[in-house]
């Protein structure tokens, strides 16, 4: 049973720093792409950040660009997400995401991926 398990969550005020990470177990992902999405209360889950299978490309949203850093360790099976200057706006509930098959950086969508993890609230103070 293929399972991602989010940690790192919790409150911080705004302009702080957070690391988020995400352990597979079940089966290995260093072959395939990994992600983060989010969704903020009232809204739909939005993309993140997505990393290649080796850790040589990574893709984010427009909204996070600059502040946040997604990484991988492949020999722990753990995937991460630096989070700096952190705003009241990056509240919400992260999500974790694996595929099954590709291994680039360019799945922005939740369709793409095909194992998700239970999630870890953010909740940044004002």
């Amino acid at each position: 049973q293929v399972q991602l398990v989010e940690s790192g969550g919790g409150l911080v005020q705004a302009g702080g720093s957070l690391r988020l990470a995400c352990a597979a177990s079940g089966r290995t992902f260093s072959s395939n792409a990994m992600g983060w999405f989010r969704r903020a209360p009232g809204k739909e889950r939005e993309f993140v950040a997505a990393i290649s299978w080796s850790g040589g490309s990574s893709t984010y949203a427009d909204s996070v660009k600059g502040r946040f850093t997604i990484s991988r360790d492949n020999a722990k099976n753990t995937v991460y997400l630096q989070m700096n200057s952190l705003k009241p706006e990056d509240t919400a509930d992260y999500y974790c995401a694996g595929s099954r098959s590709y291994s680039g950086s360019g799945f922005r969508t939740e369709r793409d991926y095909d194992y998700w993890g239970q999630g870890t609230q953010v909740t940044v103070s004002s």
